[in-house]
């Protein structure tokens, strides 16, 4: 939903136009402005409201970071792994 009214507010501007609309939405004040806005809506949300919700996200997120961590050392291990099958290795 914010994508599409981001989208629809920076469409109808020229390519000149742009650097000037995004600087003061990507000032150091206003992300944080934007972050504590976010972090109050999940607290209203979720928090207050005594929801698992929270619960599953931890949890969700938690496994998709240990994937991501782990995502490099494992295409290592099928490179080698393919490697080894082209050449007669072990």
């Amino acid at each position: 939903m914010a994508w599409r009214s981001f989208y629809n507010e920076i469409k109808g501007l020229k390519v000149k136009e742009l650097p000037a609309y995004l600087k003061p939405k990507l000032s150091i004040n206003s992300v944080k402005n934007v972050i504590s806005q976010g972090l109050d809506n999940y607290h209203k949300k979720y928090i207050l409201t005594s929801s698992p919700d929270p619960l599953f996200h931890v949890c969700f997120g938690g496994m998709i970071f240990s994937y991501l961590v782990a995502l490099p050392e494992e295409r290592r291990h099928l490179e080698h792994q393919q490697h080894a099958k082209e050449h007669g290795g072990h």
